[in-house]
């Protein structure tokens, strides 16, 4: 049987976010077209550039949490990212399909799994001494931030490199 632990549930939350950013890839470029105020449009393979990239960040964070040891950077990244889908289950997603009164994509895949996962993730950080509290009030939003800054990146990236070039 398998233990929960820290370990374990880094790489589940790596899996996670594949399943709720595959969710978002297929049908949030369509109803992006819709959703005014919520969502810009996005060209959809764009948007699949993006959460592609933000998708190897999970893996990538999961491996240094694997290799490093307790306090690492790895162990930083990967909870800082549970803290940044933990909000996100709330703001977009809960929030904009209550004010649409529309399904929001992503909102299955963000109660189902990323809620459960994160919340867990966070916890066996902290009770196992991955993390140390005080120093994820600030590391924890930082890392937020970074991946929410990183978004509007790499749909410019995604636009430059994906997005075909129109002649005049």
């Amino acid at each position: 049987m398998i233990q929960i632990n820290f370990i374990v549930l880094s790489w589940l939350f790596a899996i996670s976010i594949t399943v709720h950013n595959l969710e978002e890839a297929i049908w949030l470029p369509k109803w992006s077209m819709s959703a005014g105020r919520w969502h810009h449009p996005v060209e959809p393979a764009v948007f699949r550039f993006a959460v592609l990239t933000l998708t190897i960040f999970a893996y990538i964070s999961a491996i240094l949490a694997l290799v490093g040891e307790k306090q690492s950077l790895g162990a930083y990244l990967v909870t800082g990212y549970a803290l940044a889908m933990l909000l996100n289950v709330i703001f977009p997603h809960l929030i904009a399909t209550i004010a649409l009164k529309k399904y929001t994509p992503g909102l299955t895949t963000a109660l189902f799994f990323n809620l459960p996962i994160t919340a867990g993730l966070l916890y066996h950080a902290t009770i196992e001494g991955y993390i140390d509290l005080n120093k994820f009030y600030y590391i924890g939003p930082v890392v937020t931030i970074g991946i929410l800054g990183s978004i509007p990146v790499l749909f410019a990236i995604g636009n430059r490199v994906i997005v075909p070039k129109r002649k005049s």
